[in-house]
């Protein structure tokens, strides 16, 4: 089965990311590092969001971003409801949409302009490198804050070897010869 993202590496992903979102202080949402950044509630929320595109590109011909509903503000428990659903909608259209279907044109439109078309296959692979990273930036954002950050393909300076996710392929010890 062709599949746009294996599932192993997915759910590797969005444990991953799901640890870190976590972590988002509710009560520090409004924080920007630099004026023109977003705020951390908005950069959070945004990678809650991002699963989701990849069920609507398999699902949809295209997102709208004119029609989006726009940032606001929300805690932590709110994040991790809105990431948790968009998960399990993504995880399932990447099950329903293989072979053939990957190949279907998928288009970004910002209100009536289309602003590139491209394989559904490979714009939910391009999801993913995007969401991985914004996932980076709020790592950045956390660790400025001196939240402490969990493993992500490894240690961390706040998590040693026993906290990384023990399903990480980067950590499996090498086969004894």
């Amino acid at each position: 089965m062709d599949i746009a993202i294996p599932l192993d590496e997915f759910d590797r992903e969005m444990a991953t990311t799901r640890r870190l979102l976590e972590r988002v202080p509710s009560e520090r949402g409004t924080w920007k590092p630099h004026e023109k950044s977003f705020p951390l509630a908005h950069l959070a929320q945004l990678v809650a969001w991002m699963p989701g595109w990849i069920a609507q590109t398999l699902n949809d011909p295209f997102i709208d971003l004119a029609s989006g509903s726009g940032y606001s503000t929300e805690t932590t428990d709110v994040l991790l409801a809105t990431f948790d659903r968009s998960v399990e909608d993504a995880r399932a259209a990447l099950q329903s949409v293989t072979g053939a279907g990957l190949q279907d044109p998928w288009s970004l439109k910002m209100g009536g302009q289309i602003l590139f078309t491209q394989p559904k296959g490979a714009a939910v692979r391009d999801h993913l490198n995007h969401f991985i990273h914004h996932r980076g930036q709020l790592t950045v954002y956390l660790r400025l804050l001196d939240v402490p950050l969990p493993s992500i393909y490894g240690p961390t300076a706040d998590e040693g070897w026993e906290a990384a996710p023990q399903d990480n392929p980067f950590l499996s010890a090498p086969d004894a010869e």
